[in-house]
């Protein structure tokens, strides 16, 4: 299938008008994305993260033992950039029932 060059390269420059638009659109998309979300049936407590080192502060523990929850499955967690967030509900409730 050949090539369409008249869609592959702008005939006219993106003015700043064309982008303010664009980030209105943009940020109403996100704002209802968002809002669509918050209604949902997640708990507040659910969407609690923190990263390794607020948890570790908060239940007095060390970076290996919260390694040790993550890898056996113990605690949720996700894996941003690098950093490891844990949902602190989680964690709280782990050592509670110790």
């Amino acid at each position: 299938m050949p090539l369409n060059l008249k869609y592959s390269s702008m005939e006219q420059p993106v003015t700043k008008d064309d982008l303010r638009q664009f980030r209105i659109l943009l940020l109403n998309d996100i704002g209802k994305m968002l809002n669509e979300k918050s209604d949902g049936s997640e708990k507040e407590e659910d969407l609690e993260w923190l990263r390794s080192k607020a948890i570790r502060r908060i239940m007095d523990i060390s970076a290996g033992t919260l390694q040790n929850l993550r890898v056996q499955g113990k605690v949720r967690h996700k894996k941003i950039m690098g950093s490891y967030y844990y949902n602190k509900s989680d964690v709280v409730n782990l050592f509670k029932e110790d």
